[in-house]
């Protein structure tokens, strides 16, 4: 008897202890000799910047209007490596969104002729839209000027790239911004130079800082165009590090800097302006960037 009675009180036990842990709001750490409850799981943090955003807008200068890109002197947004339609190209934001999707929402707000002054006006209409995300490419035209003495000074750039950011965080506080580099605007003037039409064209101004007088490899021609190329590494530091202060923000890390575009990736009309090859590689560059994951912490 004393024996059941001794078994009859183990068992209580066990049960009581059993109620207890299963009350309990942590939980038992052993169930018995030798047995370890696992490990709490570690928590997986959001990541703040979303690979697949639903909805695009785009901001900034001719190459975004994909201008001379399908004929001579005109817009083709339709080409654009940011919200174009055409599969040829495939766009940043036909990856994204799909073909009804880069219809339905996407928008290009970009103006031919556009420097950085510009871009806190493009912004705000921008975030009057909503998107997920901002598409950048603005900064060409600040160095393309008629002499270079025209040319934007560099803090005047800064200002105003951190107005236009300030500018749509009034309105999108949670926008994704993609921030693509200058290119470089002397390989271009590499790239054309040897190009009897290319040499013509450019002597109606375009890009004058750069490109005039294409033919002249004088020491001091070679000088304005280092000059020319210099504050386009400029604007593109003051990218990159205004850039780093947004956690909603990526720079493209130089990528489109250092394209080298080809005869094929230029305009067959000013050798000068992405032709449809060339935005189909600058789309390419973008939705690698996009999509990247975040590095580990």
């Amino acid at each position: 008897m004393r024996g059941r009675r001794r078994f009859r009180t183990t068992v209580a036990a066990a049960g009581a202890a059993l109620l207890l842990c299963a009350g309990a709001l942590t939980g038992c750490e052993t169930a018995g000799p030798g047995v370890t409850a696992p490990p709490e799981p570690t928590p997986t943090p959001t990541p703040v910047w979303d690979r697949t955003p639903a909805s695009v807008a785009a901001v900034g200068d001719s190459i975004t209007r994909a201008f001379d890109a399908c004929e001579v002197l005109a817009d083709c947004p339709e080409a654009s490596w940011a919200t174009g339609t055409d599969t040829g190209v495939n766009s940043l934001a036909l990856r994204l969104l799909g073909a009804q999707g880069v219809t339905d929402r996407s928008w290009n707000l970009a103006r031919t002729g556009a420097r950085m002054a510009e871009l806190p006006g493009q912004m705000a209409r921008a975030g009057a839209r909503k998107p997920e995300l901002v598409a950048v490419m603005m900064g060409a035209n600040d160095a393309c000027r008629d002499r270079t003495a025209l040319m934007t000074p560099v803090e005047e750039f800064r200002a105003d790239f951190e107005a236009a950011l300030a500018e749509l965080r009034k309105t999108a506080p949670k926008a994704q911004v993609y921030v693509s580099s200058v290119p470089d605007l002397k390989r271009l003037w590499s790239q054309g130079k040897d190009s009897p039409m290319g040499r013509q064209v450019w002597k109606l101004g375009i890009c004058a800082s750069m490109l005039a007088d294409a033919e002249d490899l004088s020491a001091s021609a070679e000088r304005r165009r280092t000059l020319v190329r210099d504050r386009v590494v400029a604007y593109n530091t003051v990218l990159a590090e205004v850039c780093a202060k947004d956690r909603r923000c990526r720079y493209d890390g130089g990528a489109v800097f250092g394209f080298r575009f080809d005869g094929t990736q230029l305009s067959p009309w000013d050798w000068f302006h992405p032709s449809r090859d060339g935005q189909a590689r600058l789309a390419e560059i973008a939705h690698r960037q996009v999509t990247a994951p975040e590095p580990s912490a």
